[in-house]
């Protein structure tokens, strides 16, 4: 039987991150890999990349070969040239050459998108179907299939004309006034109505003062296993302090390159509607109300696919990691 140690040791080995460079058109592609079995490709949306899914990929390891990666163009992942517009289509493709790399014996990837990396699972699954065996597409903001897409094409045109014109902090600003809940003011709802990052206003409470992190405090005494606990804690801080800071800096190239060019994509219904059983649509529990869950809805009506909720909202993944990857877990293996 297994001592203890060698337990923790083969949990540790599991969750282990592996990180490798992949080339693709007009792109260099940072990825990280933890634990054994299946692919499952976790795909950052906003302007967030694969620090985002720290927490849930080290909950999913013990089942899946968990592959997160920095969009093109976002943090560790350069592009070769000038950023341009963005396009879910160039994005689905280095999903797919990930899958090609990193699933065992070619067999087909699960996927989870969330918001604007939602909308790039879509274009995977229409466009490489046999690709992928299961496809969770979280809240993607389609305004297209809201019942007023020029009224949301407007909102998210507005935002990125705020920030050429003034700034990440201005677009913020007109994010929240063009997206706060009909009858009351934004409250810090912006992010979850339009998928611009309220992973990142999730992720600031360790660094608003300049992303400095505090210190532990010192203790008397303690087991080893606290003090070993203690540490994990101050280098899962730094972390995620790290990956605060890259999010911010990578909120231009979102706002100016991907937000209008992704929330008013066409999908192909068709082709989602044949790759229906593979497909399920997330939903969160606190966020219906909102204009991705309502798109989300939608678009689930029109291809005939199943829908799943999620706790917490638009960003549920952040707001309690544990309990959305067992969610999640529940879904892929349903």
């Amino acid at each position: 039987m297994p001592t203890t140690d060698a337990t923790t040791a083969a949990a540790t080995a599991a969750t282990a991150v592996r990180t490798g460079r992949l080339e693709a058109p007009g792109a260099t592609l940072h990825y990280e890999v933890r634990g054994r079995g299946p692919l499952l490709v976790m795909m950052p949306g906003g302007s967030a990349d694969a620090g985002i899914y720290d927490t849930l990929a080290a909950e999913l390891a013990d089942r899946w070969t968990v592959a997160a990666f920095d969009p093109r163009g976002y943090s560790r992942s350069t592009l070769h040239g000038p950023a341009g517009e963005q396009l879910p289509g160039a994005h689905s493709e280095d999903i797919a050459r990930l899958i090609e790399l990193l699933s065992p014996g070619g067999a087909p990837a699960a996927v989870f998108g969330s918001s604007s990396s939602a909308i790039v699972a879509l274009e995977l699954l229409s466009r490489r179907p046999g690709l992928v065996g299961r496809v969770v597409a979280h809240e993607p903001p389609l305004v297209e299939l809201l019942p007023d897409p020029a009224a949301g094409r407007a909102v998210f045109a507005a935002v990125r004309e705020s920030f050429l014109r003034d700034g990440v902090e201005a677009a913020m600003a007109t994010m929240a006034a063009g997206l706060a809940p009909e009858g009351g003011a934004g409250g810090g709802r912006y992010e979850a109505a339009t998928g611009a990052d309220e992973e990142s206003r999730a992720a600031t409470g360790p660094v608003e003062d300049g992303g400095a992190t505090a210190p532990p405090e010192e203790s008397g005494g303690g087991s080893e296993a606290e003090a070993k606990g203690k540490a994990g804690a101050e280098v899962d801080a730094v972390a995620e302090a790290a990956t605060v800071r890259r999010m911010m800096a990578n909120l231009p190239v979102f706002l100016e390159h991907v937000l209008c060019s992704f929330s008013g994509h066409a999908p192909d219904l068709d082709a989602l509607r044949a790759a229906g059983p593979k497909l399920v649509v997330g939903v969160g529990r606190d966020s219906r109300a909102l204009l991705p869950a309502v798109a989300a809805e939608r678009l689930a009506q029109r291809v005939g696919s199943a829908t799943a909720e999620f706790p917490g909202g638009h960003v549920g993944l952040t707001e309690d990691p544990v309990a959305f990857g067992a969610r999640l877990r529940e879904v892929l293996l349903g």
